[in-house]
């Protein structure tokens, strides 16, 4: 698989800054009046400023293509942070990059929540990399891939910490700041909600956190405007909320996604509401692995593939934002379901590759063909885990 290079920046913007910076008057301009006072050299007092990083630093942050699933890599001044690391199976991936890219030390260890897609692959990094410290929002959950990432980590000399809300930390240059965790009891909504600052540019990362976790920082007034979004989710229908998408603001997103994964993310509402907000978005599925740099002031881009790809429609089986208009409700074809695994007992239902569903007794086994309309409607409950 193609890695990304220090090639020049495919795309770059202005990050938003809160009013500009004053800069020399020219003393040339044969329109201007008589100069009467001193050129001003300097912005005035009053006038706020955009950090100044100092001579030497960088930043950047590296979405790196696991499917259907989440890791990034954020680097800073040489310290580096790792912000979850796909499924179980991409824990070779995980190794090998960190191995290309020279880190040998991850400062912080961030699993946004207990799902394998964001902990399993945690497992690699740490086989190859030491660790600082390792942030998870529960210490325990009862599936072999957290079960990995807890030893990966004690073999470290680490521990799994429980951030605060409000807890900051500084990576270099850049401070990242904890604005939501535990949310609520569903595994999704625990997800660490974090916000990384540097210079005048940010970037907001949410894990799987949905509407519910969107609304209650809203509420609070947390501090949401950020340069770049990490789209949460894998850009389900249930997250990035209009008010949500309304406060963050991002100039740019990055969905996480798999191609042609069965969920059928990203799905048309949350792309729509992405183009409505005019967002300059990217997807791994269609542009592998993405790296974003700032300077402080600007953010740019490099993919690994397709640069000019649609990502809001015309591109491969998981796309969603097709620009032909949809068919005639009669010239729909009914839907013709798809296989699905349940627990007689629990009354919940999975996809057969869930790791749940190969735990279930053969008494209490039902392999099933239909749709999720009809199971909610006998009464059955999606499992949480692989989220059917």
């Amino acid at each position: 698989e193609a890695q990304p290079t220090t090639a020049q920046p495919t795309e770059t913007a202005t990050a938003p800054v809160t009013s500009p910076v004053a800069t020399e008057p020219a003393t040339t301009a044969p329109t201007l009046p008589p100069v009467t006072q001193p050129p001003v050299t300097q912005p005035p007092a009053t006038q706020p400023h955009a950090p100044v990083q100092p001579s030497g630093s960088s930043f950047a942050i590296h979405f790196i293509d696991v499917g259907q699933a989440d890791a990034a890599l954020v680097l800073c001044d040489g310290k580096a942070m790792l912000i979850d690391g796909g499924n179980a199976a991409d824990s070779n991936l995980m190794y090998t990059y960190l191995k290309k890219q020279g880190i040998t030390h991850l400062d912080y260890v961030i699993g946004t929540h207990a799902h394998e897609d964001h902990i399993g692959g945690i497992a690699g990094a740490l086989n190859y990399a030491t660790a600082g410290k390792v942030y998870c929002p529960v210490t325990s959950y009862n599936t072999k891939a957290f079960q990995n990432f807890v030893k990966a980590a004690q073999n470290r000399g680490c521990s799994i910490t429980v951030p605060k809300v409000g807890e900051s930390f500084s990576l270099g240059s850049a401070n990242c700041k904890i604005l939501a965790v535990n949310t609520e009891s569903d595994p999704n909504n625990t997800s660490i909600v974090l916000r990384i600052t540097y210079g005048s540019t940010s970037f907001l990362f949410t894990g799987d956190a949905e509407r519910e976790v969107e609304q209650v920082l809203l509420d609070k007034g947390s501090t949401l405007k950020s340069t770049v979004l990490k789209v949460g989710h894998h850009g389900s229908a249930t997250s990035t909320s209009y008010p949500f998408l309304r406060e963050v603001a991002p100039a740019y997103a990055v969905i996480s996604v798999g191609k042609g994964n069965t969920y059928g993310h990203p799905t048309e509402g949350t792309l729509s509401r992405l183009r409505d907000a005019e967002a300059k978005t990217f997807r791994t599925d269609m542009q592998g692995d993405i790296i974003c740099t700032s300077n402080g002031k600007t953010v740019s881009f490099t993919v690994s593939r397709n640069k000019d790809a649609d990502v809001f429609g015309g591109i491969g089986p998981n796309s969603t934002q097709s620009q032909t208009p949809a068919p005639a409700p009669e010239a729909t074809p009914a839907p013709q379901g798809r296989d699905y695994v349940l627990n007689n007992n629990s009354k919940l239902f999975h996809y057969p590759t869930c790791y749940s569903a190969k735990k279930i007794s053969d008494k209490n086994r039902q392999d099933y063909t239909g749709t999720r309309e009809e199971l909610l409607a006998k009464g059955y409950s999606p499992c949480g885990n692989c989220d059917p």
